[in-house]
């Protein structure tokens, strides 16, 4: 299953590449082989923007899909600056996604002038507009997006109280709604399952919608999932999720009325006049979450919040920087540096100790 996701995925690299121009659809032809197709499919739909952009401004006269290579030539800094822009202050993209658009840009224009050459040995482009454009500066440090992380996950009682709300106490904000109840009890144990599952893995939204029924292994808690850049690994989920698991198995097939060839783990209703399933898509797993997270009290959380939840959870009871940096698949230790200062509560405590010096002096 993970080839044909895989293969899905390249499937709709070639419909949006369809629509671009020729020298993007070389250059991301020659980034599959090193990048993973979800990172190529992001890119494409950043190139999407630009090129619509640039029809849109006047920048050039012809469709998005035959623009030419000089009116990438001519191109001026300000102009790049006002795409920017476009980005923040029409589309709402913050920093982040703004570096990250630009980033793909980048890699592009630097593939046109620096690898690709025509058949005389020249360059596509001579003069390259995005090396002069510089990112935008995000000085945070960790402690810093650690503390504002802080006050959008869940802490301490919370874990359990948030799992027992979709499972059950939802029904209480909800009960004057019979349409809302009926649905409810329909999705309630699909539902806690998922919610258990990243507060007991850490998993991706990506990793959770991906699951197939034989990903599950109950014997050893562990899920098979694929990860960023492809690569397979095993993850552990939490006894509490492994029952949550196999209370949501024990009713999927009756209650979402499933042929034996879906195999996906996570389904969604039947839709349609002829009553067909299906995996159940990212943007619902995103929804159902921030339904329960608003009626808890809590509307900050979200997927991510759910597997940083769990990270910091990890950090504080077992200290193993190493350990959870594999269970969350981070590429780079430093990302998960960032739990060693949501959970440092003794540095808290001697601050606080301090205090009680301070008081001690003062009634002397």
């Amino acid at each position: 299953m993970a080839d044909e996701r895989a293969m899905h995925l390249y499937d709709r690299i070639d419909e949006k590449t369809a629509q671009l121009p020729w020298y993007v659809r070389e250059y991301v032809d020659k980034k599959m082989r090193i990048m993973s197709p979800r990172s190529l499919l992001n890119y494409c739909h950043d190139y999407l923007i630009f090129f619509d952009w640039l029809v849109a401004e006047g920048l050039s006269q012809d469709a998005r899909v035959d623009i030419p290579l000089d009116c990438l030539e001519k191109l001026t800094p300000q102009s790049i600056e006002n795409f920017l822009s476009y980005l923040q202050f029409r589309l709402q993209n913050d920093k982040f996604t703004i570096n990250r658009k630009l980033s793909s840009l980048k890699s592009l224009f630097n593939y046109l002038q620096n690898v690709a050459e025509t058949n005389d040995l020249k360059p596509y482009l001579v003069r390259n507009v995005m090396a002069k454009i510089a990112f935008n500066k995000i000085k945070e440090d960790q402690e810093t997006v650690a503390q504002k992380m802080a006050g959008k996950i869940l802490w301490n009682d919370e874990y359990e109280a948030f799992r027992q709300f979709v499972a059950h106490n939802y029904r209480d904000v909800i009960k004057d709604n019979q349409k809302l109840l009926n649905f409810h009890t329909r999705n309630a144990e699909r539902d806690t399952a998922i919610v258990s599952l990243i507060l007991g893995s850490g998993l991706r939204l990506s990793e959770v919608v991906g699951l197939d029924l034989h990903d599950v292994d109950f014997q050893k808690r562990m899920v098979r999932v694929i990860r960023k850049g492809n690569k397979e690994q095993y993850v552990f989920f939490s006894e509490q999720a492994g029952l949550d698991l196999e209370d949501y198995l024990a009713i999927r097939k009756k209650k979402y009325d499933l042929p034996t060839t879906n195999q996906a783990l996570f389904v969604a209703a039947s839709m349609g006049p002829k009553g067909t399933n299906r995996r159940l898509s990212a943007r619902a797993i995103e929804n159902l979450v921030k339904k329960y997270a608003i009626a808890f009290g809590k509307p900050s959380l979200s997927v991510h919040k759910l597997r940083h939840s769990f990270a910091t959870r990890y950090q504080a009871e077992n200290n193993d920087i190493p350990k959870l940096r594999r269970q969350l698949g981070h590429s780079a230790i430093q990302t998960t540096m960032i739990y060693t200062h949501l959970s440092n509560d003794e540095l808290k405590r001697a601050v606080d100790h301090m205090d009680d010096h301070f008081d001690e002096s003062q009634d002397q």
